[in-house]
């Protein structure tokens, strides 16, 4: 099995959402914020190749939204989706699987690219996975988190006849547990599933087992090395003591199994592991994905 990392270039939120309660005296050392409070973050993706199967793990906003909604997050980078995979002698056509961890169109919205006046899968040849607890959450959306949620990233999956689910229990009702259950994915033995709740409904974060080493892919629950202290949760977060539960238990698991967590959204760091410290849980090592 062999792991790529796939850039799909860098966009703009503003910084005090994505640091909820810390204060901008405090993250701005974090990730310095520009002149209209907004701080850069990548979209990383990971590629999985195993065999005959070569599994995408989440693909970026895209680039079919119009010139005004793009407006919004300040695209910037010479990295696309396409353009990463050629990197490694690779095609859309050729991704067996598109693992999306939740449909928010920063981790979806290259699912689907325009054709003309038609909207059609990005990978013809794939199965796109997701769950159905989730499905339903982002299908069926509250008015908080709809406008994360676009339907023309996410029903053309549907309507194409390639959308698959996932088994096992995510049991999004019992927000008491911290991590709210793991299963198999239907895709490869080597990987695995985490369910959360705290950022959206049924997230699933996947789990590989690589060179005899765990590597888990953080989406949201954690979307940079800034946010491993447990009070750094996104304001974007659906349920923030939800979330605060996932990470102190995810945490404690990580540090303990010696965990390499790869990060989608830091702008500067791939991967790091974890270490106890006076102050709680840090990073560790910092290193690239390739370096593993």
């Amino acid at each position: 099995m062999k792991l790529y990392t796939i850039e799909t270039g860098f966009f703009k939120l503003d910084g005090g959402a994505m640091f909820g309660v810390v204060p901008k005296s405090i993250w701005q050392k974090l990730n310095p914020a520009d002149e209209n409070n907004l701080c850069g973050w990548a979209m990383r993706c990971l590629l999985i190749e195993d065999g005959k199967n070569l599994i995408l793990i989440d693909n970026g906003i895209g680039d079919k939204q119009d010139a005004r909604f793009l407006s919004h997050y300040y695209l910037y980078g010479d990295d696309t989706l396409n353009s990463s995979l050629a990197k490694y002698g690779f095609h859309p056509d050729d991704i067996t699987d598109v693992f999306l961890t939740h449909l928010h169109f920063d981790h979806c919205g290259g699912s689907i690219i325009r054709k003309g006046d038609k909207l059609i899968p990005a990978f013809k040849n794939a199965r796109y996975w997701s769950n159905e607890q989730h499905w339903k959450w982002a299908t069926e959306p509250n008015d908080r988190e709809k406008a994360s949620f676009l339907k023309e990233n996410i029903l053309p999956i549907q309507e194409s006849g390639q959308l698959k689910m996932v088994s096992g229990e995510s049991s999004g009702a019992n927000r008491e547990s911290a991590l709210t259950g793991q299963a198999t994915s239907n895709i490869i033995e080597a990987l695995s599933i985490r369910f959360v709740n705290g950022h959206t409904e049924a997230m699933m974060l996947p789990q590989i087992l690589y060179k005899e080493k765990t590597i888990v892919y953080m989406a949201d629950l954690l979307p940079s090395i800034g946010h491993i202290p447990l009070p750094y949760i996104m304001a974007y977060d659906m349920f923030p003591l939800t979330t605060l539960r996932e990470k102190k238990s995810f945490l404690a698991e990580a540090v303990k199994n010696n965990y390499i967590l790869f990060f989608e959204h830091d702008p500067i760091y791939e991967c790091c592991t974890l270490q106890q410290t006076d102050k709680g849980i840090r990073n560790a090592e910092m290193f690239k994905l390739s370096e593993v």
